[in-house]
């Protein structure tokens, strides 16, 4: 056995109680059970151990308190529970993670999913921690390398940036979300699993993050039969897990599917606490809830590292304005929005550029990146807001000079936002601007940076390959 093996075993003796506090079930009732006995020790957040008989142990967390009594939420059904069952007070809510969690599966109570055993660390963190001071903060950091052209060039990601991916279900959100673990430039991955089908967890960590994915990351995971306690705590749980690497000086890429699962668990609880709901079915709390868990991520202070945070949100019918949506908007660093009919007519990643947002830009940019940016933006509008005249036949070349030349470079600007790049984000920007120069600016002002680079880029790949490359403008696959 290693040093630190017997270090966590010497902690986990020193932690053990001579003494438990008891109490009994006084009352249950089809979703919570009322406890008496434990009201001077317990606190919102601690964990309880319910002894049912002839039926297994139930577990639970404690929601609210009262002088007489305490509020628990179970983990699962309250099935065999009595009157006057011993209810077992056990130890404060925290989590107390190691380095060797790295390429684990964990519940949101630090147990482990993946079979192998777990041992936590030597000292326990606050699921519910304080973000950093907003004076000692830092800005934002240099832009980072995803692997994704649009990603590269339109919507650049930056170090410490928080964004949100607003997306339906099966419109390739969780295909984007692994290939970000895969490839951005981050030291850690920390993903947040929250309320997912169980089928769907070993899929994704096998065939989603796959080894190379795994081997930087902890995955975080409450399927969907959990309990709300334990779903919303899944976020904060992950949270805290991003915390302990980011104090390390280490830059830590956080990932949460979805939020609006953790806002549907806060919804549970809050109902259960007797919280009225106000927000179109939601309690006024969740702001406060979502804000909070936000601003723990992004930069860091002082010598500490920085969390680049991706918070996914299902949103029904591309209803932006939702309660969850709406106020992630207003809190995050950008937004990114995945289309269905985008992914419908077989564009990967289905992300529509007109509706997203980087809060980096423009600083994340150079001068001549950002007249790149600034013209494919106008002329997929421009080919936007006249796609049904086109495709019916209706439009006369000639009529608008603008739209005629977002009609000439619209097919290779959408195979350009499906690539997965092989290059760097300047090779992204020269590819972007070999295809805008096919056809003369409208204006003067546009400066499109050269590209001296890229033929020898492709020539290095055609020499791996064993092809010829042919440096010359061509239209992309």
């Amino acid at each position: 056995m290693s040093n630190i093996e017997l270090e966590n075993l010497r902690v986990q003796i020193a932690r053990l109680k001579a003494m438990r506090h008891i109490g009994r079930v006084s009352a249950v009732g089809a979703a919570h059970l009322r406890v008496t006995g434990l009201g001077r020790m317990a606190r919102i957040g601690d964990r309880l151990h319910v002894l049912r008989g002839a039926y297994a142990p139930l577990e639970g967390e404690v929601v609210q308190l009262t002088r007489e009594d305490l509020l628990m939420l179970p983990d699962s059904g309250t099935d065999g529970v009595a009157l006057n069952d011993r209810v077992l007070l056990l130890d404060a809510a925290d989590i107390a993670p190691t380095n060797a969690w790295l390429g684990r599966v964990i519940d949101p109570l630090g147990a482990p999913l993946d079979g192998r055993p777990l041992w936590p660390g030597l000292h326990g963190r606050p699921l519910l921690a304080d973000p950093p001071p907003p004076g000692r903060r830092r800005g934002f950091g240099e832009r980072l390398e995803t692997g994704m052209a649009v990603l590269n060039t339109l919507l650049p990601i930056v170090r410490g940036q928080r964004i949100g991916l607003f997306a339906g279900s099966g419109v390739g959100k969780s295909s984007l979300l692994g290939h970000l673990a895969r490839h951005v430039q981050a030291d850690v991955v920390v993903v947040a699993l929250i309320g997912e089908r169980g089928r769907e967890l070993r899929e994704f960590v096998q065939n989603v993050l796959g080894v190379e994915g795994m081997a930087r990351s902890v995955v975080v995971a409450a399927t969907s039969d959990r309990s709300a306690a334990v779903r919303r705590r899944c976020a904060w749980t992950a949270m805290a897990v991003a915390e302990h690497f980011r104090d390390q000086g280490l830059h830590v890429l956080m990932l949460a599917d979805s939020i609006t699962r953790f806002a549907e668990a806060h919804r549970e609880v809050a109902v259960a606490v007797g919280e009225p709901a106000t927000l179109r079915g939601y309690p006024a709390s969740l702001a406060h809830s979502i804000m909070s868990l936000c601003e723990r991520a992004g930069p860091g202070a002082d010598e500490s590292g920085d969390i680049t945070a991706v918070f996914s949100v299902l949103v029904a019918g591309s209803d932006m304005d939702e309660p969850v949506a709406d106020i992630l908007r207003g809190v995050l660093d950008g937004h990114v929005v995945l289309d269905r009919k985008i992914a419908e007519r077989g564009r990967y990643p289905a992300i529509d550029v007109l509706r997203s947002i980087s809060r980096s830009l423009p600083a994340a940019a150079s001068d001549g990146e950002n007249g790149l940016i600034a013209d494919v933006r106008r002329l997929l509008g421009a080919y936007q807001q006249s796609e049904l005249m086109i495709r019916a036949g209706l439009y006369v070349e000639g009529s608008d000079p603008l739209l005629d030349r977002a009609i000439g470079v619209w097919s290779d600007i959408d195979s350009f936002l499906a690539e997965e790049e092989r290059f760097d984000s300047a090779n992204s920007f020269a590819r972007l601007g070999l295809i805008l120069r096919r056809a003369k600016p409208l204006h003067s002002n546009v400066v499109h940076p050269a590209a001296p680079v890229l033929p020898a880029q492709l020539s290095r790949v055609a020499s791996k390959s064993g092809g010829v490359a042919d440096p010359r403008p061509r239209a992309l696959p």
